[in-house]
Parts: C-alpha cells; structure tokens; sequence
C-alpha cells in the first residue's frame, strides 16, 4: 500500500516536471526564432521595437498525466535521476533566456540612442529658424506625443494639430460676417468648422425678437418675411458710428427695421419685444449673435467655451473695434484678439505651406482678396519658414456681393413696374423676397451663362411674377461694379512696392469672387491664374481658431509668427509754448507693422493732453478723423524749476487698438553738497532708461522697411522748457551719447493717464448690456421650458391617441376607451384654444393628468411584451440547476466536489422557485389582457437575480481537474 502511494507521488512529480520541460523547450525554440527576427529587423531598421511577452502553454498537462499513467512500476532511481536532468536542462535553457534578455534589452538601448541623436539634431536645425519678433505675439510649437512630431511637423490635409494642454477650456474662432457667420474650433485633431442645430455650418447673422422670446441664426432668417420689422440683419456696418453718420443714414434706407439714436449719440435698432417697444444697440445686437454662437460651439465641443478670435474687416477704425470688442463682452467671450480678415486668411493658407523660403532668403508674396457680402479687401503677404509678414492691404469697404444683388433688385424692380404696375420698394416683404429669389438667381449664373427663370408667386396683391436674366446681361448690368474690382488691386501693389512678376499666387475667397467676370477682372490684372485651394466660406474662421489656440495657454501649436500693420497713419496733437501752440508727431505711418509700442520724449512743467487723429481723413471710410485725447496728469517742474521729461509710451495692440500705454517723468536728484553739476542730458538719460524699447522699436522699424518713417519721427521727439520744438538730429547723437553725468541721478515715476475715447461705451453702460443680455438668455430659457411643457402634451395626445388603435388596442376595455379617447380630444382642442398661452406648470399637470389614464394600459402593454423573454431567461437558469442537481445524484465525477449540504439547500430552492412560477402564472393565465398581470417582470427578473446569487457559478460549474 505505501509502496504504490509512492509510486502515484512520483508519478505526479514527473508529470509536473515533464510538463515544465515541455513548456521550457518551447520558450527556448520562441525565443530563439524572437533572436533571429530581431536581428534582421535590427538591421533593416532603426525604428525601436515593443518587447514582446510570450504565452507559457499548459494545456498538454493532462495528456502528459495520462501517459505517465503507465510508467507507475519504474523504479524510484531512474525518477530521481530524471527528475535532477530535466532541473540541470532547465537551469541552462534559463540562463540562455536571461542572456538573450541582455542582449535584446542592449539593442533597444542602441536604437534609442541613435533614434534620441537624430531628434537632437532635427531639434538643433529647427532651433536655428526661431526668431525674436518683439512687436508681434509669437505662437508656440505644435508638439505631438512622438518627438520626431515635435521636431519636424508633417504636412497634413487639416490643420496642424493642436495639443491641449489640460483644462477643460477650448478655443474657438468666429468669422462675424456682414451676411453669415462661420465657427471653427481648435482640437486635439485640427481645425474643424462646427455646424449649428440645423446641422448647418453658416449661422445668418440675423436677430428676431417676438413677444415672448428672441430667434437667433437659422430660426431668426425664416421670420425676415413674416416679422419684418423686428428681425434685425445687416447690421455690422453699424458699428462704433453715430446715429447721423452718413453711413448709417445710408444703410438706414436699405433696412427694414428703425433705427434710433441712443442716448450717448451711436445709432441703434429699435424693435418690439415682449410686448413693448426697446431700443438696442449695436454692441447689444452682436452680442446676442455672439452668445449664439458660443453656445453653439458648447453644444459640438460639450465643453465650456470663454477664449476666442473674432474676425473684423482690415479697415475698421478704432471706434469700430472697440465696439465689437464690447459686443464680445456682453456675450461673456474673452476676446484673444480682433483679426483682420486677410490676415486670418493668411494664416490659414502659409501655416500648412511646408515648402516656404527659410528666413534668410526671399520671402514668397502672396496676394489674397476677399470679396464678401458687403465688402472688398485685397492684401499682399510675404511668406518664409514659420513666418508671415502682411506687407500692404487695400480695400473697397462699400462693394460686395450685395451690390450686384441690388443691382439686379433695380432691375427686376423697373421691369415689374412697367410690366405688372406695381411697385415693389414700397412694400417691405415683397422687397425682401425680391432680394432672395435675385441672390439665388446670381449664385445660378455664376455656374450657367444659359438664360434663367426668375418666378415669385404671390409676390404682390396675390400676384405672380416672372422674368428671365442670363450672364451676359448681368454683367453688362454690373459694368461699372465690375471696374471696381482692379483698382485696389493696383494701389496694393504700389504700397508694397511690388510687381506682377514678383507675386506667387494668388488667393481667393469671399462668396463674391465665385462671379466669373469678377475672377476675370482679377486675371486680367495679374496675368496669372487665380488659386482656389481655400475654402472660400470657412478660410476666415479656420485662421482665427489658428490663431486662438497660438495665443491661448490651453494649446500648444506650431510655431508661426504673425506680424499684420496699420491700415491708417496716425498723428499726435498738442499744446505747446511755441508761435503756433500746436505739437505734431505722425507716431504710426501707413502700413507700419502691428502691434507695436513706441515712446515720445517731452519736456513739461504741467499736465499736458495728447489728441490722437487719422492724419489722413480721405484715406479713412469714417467721418470723424478723432481717436481719442489723453491727458498725463501730476507732471510738475523739476526741484530746480526746469520742465520735467515725460517718456509716453504710445501703442498699437494686439486688436489693432491705438492707445497711450503709460507715462513716467524722470526726476533729476543732486548728490548733496553739490549743486553744480552739468545738467541731465535727456537723450542720454532717455537711452538708458529706455534702451530695449529703442532698440526693439529700432530692430522692428528695419526688418518692416519703415526706415524713413522712423527718421522722421523717433521717440526722441521733446519739448523743451522755452516751449520750442526739436528733434534729434543723428550727428548730434553720438555727442550727445558721450555727455555724463557727474554727482548726478534720476528717479522714474509713473504718471496717471485719463483717457476719453471717441465713441466709448462708458463701464457702467457696458455692464447694463451684460445684464440686459443674462436676462434675455433667461427669458428665452424659461420659455423654451414652456414651450417644450407644451409639445410635450400634445406629443403625448397624438401618440397616445394613435396607440389606441393599433398596439393598445388589446389592453383596454371598449368602455375605458371611449372615456380616454374623449379626454384626448378635449385636450387637443384646450391646446389650440385657451391652452394656447399658459404657465409651464399648467402643462406639466396637464400631462401628469393624462398618464393617470395612460400608463395603466402602457404597462400592461409593457408586461405583456417583456414577460415571455424573462419567463424564458428564469426557466432556463431553472432548467440548468437542476441538470447540476441530476448529474450529482448519478454520481457524475464532474460534480463530486459539490457539499451534499449545498446540493441539498440548493434543491429546495429550485422547488420553491418552480412553485412560486407556477402559482403565479397560473394565476396569470386567468386574467384577461385589460386587466394589471398578478405578477411584473420586475418580480421574475428579481427571482432570476436571487437564484444566480444562491447558486454561486461554482455549483453549476463542473470540476476540470
């Protein structure tokens, strides 16, 4: 008897141990094949490689055991000294596995290394193009988790990819057109253009106000016909402009809708809203439209949205950017930067460009032209590796795509006249769909120079109108709009000092440029095809989301440096002691690089203003050539009863905005005891205080080839103490420069500024719209809960109604039916009349009401449907047990590890279970299909629960060993 225990233990030894072999032999014979595979890989490639795992198999185990089963009788010897030979084989095929380990951990090493040098090196060149540009807001590289990403970005069909660096806050650029407007995000993936609730990408830059709440985009274009006078569109030439402006008087006869002069003189919209008559103005008006289009970009992204780029026309004024800056702030948007619209363009075409010119050779120019709804804009940029220069912009801010609508409008207008004797400007509806049926005929003839049909039905007095119009005679029509197209293409060229030949490509968007003749018109001028590669309609957006995630710190993104201009020179005013009283200093010339800072030396004994101006008026499409007065306030006589020196910093920011930035006033102090020193030479103490501005301003000024204008006026300019005005001259310079000072130093103090703005909303003004526009946003909250409590009641009585009579139909006696098919009608017709304008709550009881009668006969339904898949799922669980319960009676080896205790408990179980099933169903199967089941599947699906938890998977699971 111990002989044969000692026989099955060592039959079990060796059956471990022949299994381990087995399984050691094939980890050798992988491994081996793993070396040989790396090898030739290594040398094919330095790309490093994953490790790679391997599956130990033990699935021979048994098969071993059974034939070992035979080798019972040998003897106790020959099993120890196999089992001693199969350890020693073991213990070698382990060591060849670490060595191999060794040598593939030692490979991996080498090809990092090597791969690490070459990023180093990638790193090192890309380094040498990186450039400080101090007057323009630097981007940040765009890296990816691979660091060859990093270092060389690949070129991709979207836009390179922006990294999110943490947060939960995106980025986004909006294109604020006069007509639509477009919404592109930065993501983890790209640029991508997001389409609003209608699943339309182009959002109308429309507002209607109704009695109850406000209609924004999509929404607010339907109702242009049916509310003309309270939905407001063709607004955004109404910015920063007073109310008597000629523009605003001009577009004033285009609208519509009233406008009203507001209480500090802007022009403003007035409409009827909740019932009364408000006025609006503009910033109040884009803001509505921006605090739509944050939230549609909200809904797309799912996340909170603050940061963003607007886009403005290149020759927006001052008073007109700060305008829609306010807009952005009534929308609850942090503005980033206002973008001229050539510029975004620019962007979004040179940053996926990876073939440009390094840095020290000649840039490549390239000239976009944007052709838009109201507008006409020309710009000539020059292009190198990682760079983009804005050399010249031109425009035409009065010729757009509107004007060959209205083109055709007259037209259509005197042929209707003489035609049908009517008149169609007096009547605002008929006009307005005039505008839209000849807007679709212009999109048609771009694409066919066949003639085009032109039909309204009741047009006028339940008039149908037709007509017919061909390419031809469209631009015979629109000849003169046409001529208009070369000359700002010509004045950019001569501001840029360039020549055809010298021009690249030629870029074009804008939804007016898709006209044949105006495509044509711009051929002709440069002698060259005009490229199409960008999305007309979303290049604007695309390039301000660019330029958001470059300046956001929640992205990181491919370097590229933006350096845009003044569109207008600006001069500075002041008094002065001298014979005219009047100071002048043109501090920013025309096409001067932006941003950018510059400071003005003055010699003053008291607090003194600085106007700003547009220096030259007819270049500027606004009447009023004001920007601002600043007054520097606490300048005193020195000690000694000189005039202070007073350095102004004057600045063109980030948004194109002109502003004093900050004044300081140098103090000279005496050593004590002697009171004899040379006086301060301010030229001298103006370097040292002031050097890296100079020489930032200095730097800027030579790569911009504005070299004249800083001669002319540097930030050397002062004001002496007799009152009389000098400028440095450049020999005296270095004299001067030689000049010290002996027992002498100097003290800066910051000075207050007080600015007053021309056309500026006041602080107080500015918070009112933010608080009239959260106030709005909760009305139209409230009475989309309204509206929805509403739906959602006569959803439920069609529905319901229609259930009735199909799926339904079973459950419910004839008697019931009727009642409930009366409540339903009763109800409808509540809702059309005296339910028509209720509180939320009223319709909320409504419904409640309602389920009362519906939901019995919903859940029988439900029941009914539901019950035979649960009564199948328990019956099988059941079924499955008690083969369990079957096999262990038949002393079935697979279930003898089972507790006979268990089996027991477990059996009384299933006999309660198939006892409560059959008593319930029995019971249920009495009942008729009107009547509420004895028993819910929620019950079942809970008995099916409390049998898997009382018979754990061990017990129907059966024994493998």
């Amino acid at each position: 008897m111990d002989f044969m225990f000692l026989i099955a233990t060592a039959a079990g030894a060796i059956a471990t141990l022949v299994a381990a072999a087995v399984a050691a032999l094939i980890v050798v014979k992988s491994l081996s094949s793993f070396k040989k595979r790396t090898n030739k890989d290594n040398e094919r490639t330095k790309k490093p490689r994953k490790k790679v795992s391997f599956m130990i198999p033990t699935n021979r185990k048994q098969e071993t055991h059974d034939k070992l089963g035979k080798k019972e009788k040998k003897s106790h010897k020959e099993l120890g000294e196999k089992e001693q030979a199969i350890q020693e084989d073991l213990n070698v095929k382990e060591q060849k596995h670490e060595e191999l380990d060794d040598k593939e951990q030692e490979t991996h090493e080498e090809l990092n290394s090597k791969v690490q040098k070459t990023y180093e090196k990638l790193n090192k060149e890309h380094e040498t193009h990186r450039e400080k540009n101090e007057s323009q807001t630097s981007s940040r590289n765009s890296r990816s988790n691979s660091p060859n990403e990093d270092a060389v970005p690949a070129q991709r069909a979207s836009a390179p990819s922006p990294r999110p660096l943490g947060g939960g806050m995106s980025v986004v650029g909006i294109d604020l057109g006069f007509l639509n407007c477009y919404i592109a995000v930065a993501r983890s993936g790209g640029i991508e253009t997001i389409a609003n609730e209608y699943s339309d990408r182009c959002t109308p830059a429309c507002i209607s106000l109704g009695s109850r709440t406000r209609a924004i985009g999509n929404a607010a274009k339907s109702q242009i016909v049916t509310n003309v006078r309270n939905t407001i569109h063709g607004f955004k030439k109404l910015h920063g402009r007073s109310f008597d402006d000629p523009i605003v008087q001009t577009e004033r006869i285009r609208l519509p809708y009233e406008l009203q002069k507001m209480p500090n003189g802007s022009a403003g919209v007035k409409v009827r809203y909740l019932e009364e008559e408000r006025p609006f103005a503009i910033e109040q008006v884009t803001g509505m439209l921006l605090a739509k289009l944050k939230e549609t970009s909200e809904n797309a992204l799912k996340k909170p949205v603050a940061d963003c780029v607007i886009s403005i026309p290149s020759f927006f004024t001052d008073a007109e950017r700060r305008s829609v800056m306010a807009a952005a702030q009534v929308a609850g948007l942090n503005c980033l930067r206002l973008m001229n619209e050539t510029t975004a363009v620019a962007l979004a075409y040179g940053i996926y460009k990876q073939d440009l010119p390094p840095l020290d050779e000649k840039p490549r120019n390239v000239v976009f032209i944007d052709m838009g709804h109201s507008a006409y804009q020309v710009a000539v940029c020059a292009f190198n590796k990682g760079k983009l220069k804005v050399l010249a912009t031109t425009f035409d801010p009065y010729l757009g795509g509107r004007n060959f609508d209205e083109a055709l409008v007259d037209y259509f207008c005197d042929e209707f006249k003489s035609k049908y004797k009517i008149n169609v400007k007096e009547n605002s509806r008929a006009l307005l769909r005039l505008y839209q049926e000849c807007e679709k005929l212009k999109k048609l003839m771009s694409a066919n120079a066949s003639d085009l049909p032109l039909n309204i039905e009741c047009f006028m007095n339940d008039l149908d109108v037709s007509s017919k119009m061909n390419r031809a005679q469209f631009e015979q029509l629109c000849a003169s709009l046409f001529a208009r197209v070369e000359p700002p293409l010509k004045a950019v060229m001569e501001q840029a000092n360039l020549q055809r030949e010298d021009i690249s490509s030629i870029e074009i968007v804008g939804g007016a440029t898709r006209i044949p003749a105006v495509k044509e018109q711009i051929t002709k001028f440069f002698l060259k095809d005009i490229s199409t590669t960008l999305n007309a309609d979303e290049a604007v957006a695309r390039g301000c989301a660019l330029q958001c995630a470059i300046l956001s710190p929640a992205f990181k993104v491919r370097e590229f440096s933006i350096t845009d201009l003044v569109p207008y020179s600006i001069t500075l005013r002041w008094k002065t002691s001298f014979e005219d009283g009047i100071g002048e200093c043109e501090v920013f010339c025309k096409n001067h690089p932006a941003p950018f800072s510059k400071v003005i030396t003055f010699h003053k004994k008291e607090p003194f203003e600085l106007e700003a101006f547009y220096t030259n008026l007819h270049e500027v499409p606004y009447p009023d050539p004001r920007i601002g007065i600043f007054t520097i306030q606490n300048v005193f006589p020195q000690s000694d009863g000189d005039s202070s020196k007073v350095k102004v910093k004057v600045r063109i920011n980030i948004h194109g905005i002109f502003s004093v930035a900050s004044a300081s006033v140098i103090e000279k102090q005496n050593v004590e005891g002697d009171h004899s020193d040379i006086p301060m030479e301010t030229e001298t103490s103006f370097k040292n205080e002031s050097k890296d501005d100079v020489d930032k301003m200095q730097v800027d000024q030579e790569e911009g080839g504005h070299q004249k204008c800083h001669a002319e006026h540097t930030p050397e300019e002062e004001i002496d103490h007799t009152g009389t005005k000098s400028k440095s001259a450049p020999s005296d310079k270095p004299e001067r420069l030689n000049q010290t000072i002996k027992k002498g130093k100097v003290k800066s103090i910051d000075l207050p500024i007080q600015s007053s703005l021309c056309r500026q909303l006041g602080q107080d003004l500015l918070n009112s719209y933010i608080e009239n526009e959260g106030k709005m946003i909760m009305q139209d909250k409230l009475e989309k809960e309204r509206n929805d409590a509403k739906n959602a009641v006569e959803e439920y009585v069609y529905d319901f109604r229609d259930k009735l009579g199909t799926v339904y139909e079973k459950f419910i006696t004839q008697e019931d039916l009727n009642k409930l098919s009366a409540i339903l009608e009763d109800t409808e017709n509540w809702l059309y009349e005296e339910g028509e304008d209720q509180p939320k709550q009223i319709y909320v009881d409504k419904l409640q009401e309602l389920k009362k009668y519906g939901q019995p006969i919903q859940m029988r339904y439900m029941e009914h449907e539901e019950r035979p898949k649960a009564l199948n799922d328990l019956g099988k669980k059941i079924q499955l047990v008690m083969k369990v319960i079957e096999a262990y009676r038949n002393k079935d080896e697979r279930y003898d590890h089972l507790d006979p205790a268990e089996v027991e408990k477990v059996e009384k179980f299933i006999s309660e279970a198939m006892s409560w099933l059959n008593s319930k169903m029995n019971a249920q199967n009495k009942l008729s299909l009107t009547q509420d089941p004895v028993v819910k599947v929620a019950e079942i699906v809970a008995k099916s629960k409390e049998l898997d938890n009382f018979c754990n998977p061990s017990f129907t699971s059966p024994n493998r060993k």
